[in-house]
């Protein structure tokens, strides 16, 4: 990720390689301009540019700004003002996205409010991202990175805006950080990123800060119980494990517990999935990245909140001790399950985990998970699914709507129930394909009892076939900044 700073230089010195406008609709079919810069704007005007959200025109600056180059942003608007904080967010990050390898960018809005600034400086950040590791090259044909630094152009005259900068500043790297974080671990290899090697990454990402870390091998898994991890990734050669993660800072009266669906790869086992689109399955790990991501981010904030985590991590192949359909498992609170299906895999390592995590009497649940295609059938690659009882629900709605990101609410049928009680056990894995999305849902209500609890199914937007705003291909990041936002809000009810 980039290296995020505030400059209070003027906009026309600010010393960068590319200093970032935002490019506005001219009414009436005029020119688009450059709010807050006639002169940019007249130098414009024969350039018939598009102010559509995420339109990019990258001039010369010539004797316009000591910038070598100008990117002018499309924000989608006639009015800067009427532009929304998610607009500039997917309008910025787009435009850093184009920049991979140069060094230094700078974002100005020169009208904009301390709030949009913020926005256009978050999108920017986290655009400015990009999967190199495993590329080799040199020369014209080395890999290029991300951008390498992001200033931010405040206002020189206002204290006050160069206070909200700074603040912008602070946030924006916080941020950048996390998601990264989400990104990287997701991106990598199922080769490189199993059980054991997750783990060892969750240490890493938690390394110096008041986090403590516990971690369950195979050998623990099976004598505590956790019938449903063991199951899972026993056909693998390569062990589950179950990652707890604590920060519990002295002061904190509230309490929040967070689940990661964590399969490193998902053959569906027995049940094999289809070869087409196979390769996508490193990324069912991405609820245990996001949940990893948002403790990070709260450790790092130093919030008055307690957050117990637990990511459950095993890899679904179906080798010679794989589990079978029909298989009947003991679950960690006791609970029996028929394995119909092994591709149902995730709710499975999810139950165990939500049983040890509604044991320490949190105040509220949530689990974060790649279960469902039913929930990219209804809703589509870009919104997430949210369920669980009905103010668990809002309070994470509520959060998406500050962080940016789209969730929707769906519900719990009750005669979905009777579809997932078990012929030989007490419970099926599976219910019928109408409502797939729901019913997985439903199973793991069966584990959290009466805890305030929501369930994140982010099977579409967590990972991506193609680029949005501030979203590349592959892993986007989606739902760790709602995450967070709701372990700050309980934080601040404290």
């Amino acid at each position: 990720m980039p290296t995020i700073s505030m400059t209070e230089a003027s906009l026309r010195d600010v010393e960068v390689d590319v200093l970032l406008l935002p490019l506005v609709k001219g009414a009436d079919g005029a020119p688009s301009t450059v709010p807050g810069s006639p002169e940019i704007s007249e130098a414009i005007a024969g350039l018939d540019a598009s102010a559509g959200r995420g339109d990019v025109y990258r001039i010369p600056s010539l004797s316009l700004a000591a910038a070598r180059s100008l990117l002018l942003v499309g924000v989608g608007d006639e009015d800067l003002s009427a532009v929304s904080a998610e607009d500039l967010r997917l309008a910025f990050g787009a435009a850093t996205r184009s920049l991979t390898g140069v060094e230094h960018a700078a974002v100005a809005l020169p009208t904009g409010t301390p709030a949009q600034r913020a926005a256009a400086l978050e999108g920017a950040a986290l655009g400015a991202y990009a999967f190199v590791a495993h590329k080799t090259g040199s020369g014209a044909s080395a890999p290029k990175p991300a951008l390498s630094a992001l200033s931010l152009v405040a206002d020189a005259d206002a204290d006050a805006d160069a206070d909200a900068a700074r603040a912008a500043v602070e946030r924006a790297d916080l941020l950048a950080g996390i998601v990264t974080t989400v990104r990287d671990l997701v991106n990598t290899p199922p080769n490189l990123l199993y059980p054991e090697s997750f783990a060892q990454r969750a240490r890493e990402a938690v390394d110096g800060l008041p986090v403590t870390v516990t971690v369950l091998d195979e050998e623990e898994l099976a004598a505590g119980g956790y019938g449903g991890i063991v199951g899972v990734g026993q056909g693998s050669t390569r062990p589950p494990r179950l990652v707890r993660l604590e920060y519990s800072p002295a002061s904190a009266t509230r309490s929040v517990a967070l689940v990661g669906k964590g399969i490193t790869f998902d053959t569906g086992g027995i049940s094999l999935k289809p070869a087409p689109g196979m390769d996508d399955m490193t990324s069912d790990m991405t609820g245990a990245a996001t949940v990893l991501g948002a403790t990070v981010g709260a450790a790092r904030l130093g919030l008055d909140v307690k957050v117990t985590t637990f990511l459950a991590l095993a890899e679904n192949m179906p080798g010679g001790g794989a589990q079978r359909p029909g298989d009947v498992v003991t679950m960690r609170n006791g609970t029996t399950v028929e394995v119909l299906n092994t591709d149902a895999e995730g709710r499975m390592v999810m139950a165990d985990a939500l049983v040890d995590a509604v044991a320490g009497e949190p105040d509220l649940v949530m689990d974060v998970a790649t279960l469902t295609g039913a929930a990219v059938v209804a809703l589509g690659k870009r919104t997430a699914a949210v369920m669980g009882t009905e103010s668990a629900r809002e309070r994470v709605l509520a959060a998406s709507g500050t962080s940016g990101e789209p969730f929707w609410p769906l519900p719990f049928p009750a005669e979905l129930r009777a579809d997932l009680t078990g012929r030989v056990a007490d419970l099926r894995n599976i219910g019928d394909r109408p409502g797939g999305a729901l019913s997985a849902g439903v199973f793991l209500s069966e584990f959290v009892g009466e805890t305030e609890w929501a369930h994140l199914d982010i099977a579409g937007p967590g990972f991506a076939s193609a680029p949005l705003g501030y979203m590349g291909k592959g892993a986007t990041g989606m739902s760790v900044r709602t995450v967070l936002q709701v372990l700050e809000d309980v934080a601040a009810e404290a």
